[in-house]
This record gives C-alpha cells, structure tokens and sequence, in this order.
C-alpha cells in the first residue's frame, strides 16, 4: 500500500493526514512534510495517523525526530490514534507502546480533540 499524505489547516494547527504504510521507503516523505511545514513558520503540529495501517522503526524514528524538532523551536506536536489504541487495531499504538516510547507524544482519538485549546490527551 503506497503512502498519502495530504495537509490541512485547523484553527491554528497545521494538519498532515497520513493514509497508508510508513516504513523504510515512505518515511521520508512524512519526514518531509514535517520539515516542510516547520520551514514555513508552522509551530503547531497534528499527525493524523488514523489511517496508517502499518509502522516499522523507520516510520517511529521519523515520529520521535519530528517530536524532536517541533520541541528544539519551542512547538507542539499531536498525535491523531484511534481511542482504544490496539483494541481498534491501531497498529502505530501497538508499536510505539510496545517500543516504550507511546508516552513521548501527546495522543488524541480525533481532529476536533487534538486541534482543541487544552484538551487532554489520552492516557499512555
């Protein structure tokens, strides 16, 4: 399955949806839209991986290296995963807990709650 990855604005966030698979060869292009998207003053963030049906080490390593730079400018980064994580089959769920890294990032089940002004996240 090929890798989309289509940008949005929400309020004051800037949204990628991202459909399909990350991993070695499409990870780059989520790693690009972020840099992309840093590079034109955007200092708020939200990865909708809702529709990621797959996620290896490259796909996490691009994650944890956009959680680094939205941090090293003073940005927000959030994360878009479906509410029961692994219960609704949420693959990137399962491997970030399963890599013990889930609890770096800010998780929330929809857009209307990542995109809300003091909305908590979902618990790791």
């Amino acid at each position: 399955m090929a890798l989309k990855v289509s940008e949005h604005e929400q309020g004051n966030w800037a949204v990628l949806q991202v459909c399909g698979e990350m991993d070695l060869v499409t990870a780059p292009a989520v790693r690009q839209h972020v840099h992309e998207a840093v590079a034109e003053g955007r200092r708020s963030l939200v990865l909708d991986l809702a529709e990621v049906r797959f996620c290896d080490s490259s796909g996490v390593g691009v994650l944890i290296a956009a959680r680094r730079l939205l941090r090293s400018c003073q940005g927000r980064l959030r994360l878009i995963l479906p509410a029961q994580g692994a219960v609704e089959g949420s693959h990137v769920n399962r491997v970030l807990a399963a890599l013990g890294v889930r609890r770096l990032f800010e998780v929330y089940p929809d857009l209307a709650s990542a995109t809300e002004e003091g909305a908590d996240p979902l618990s790791a």
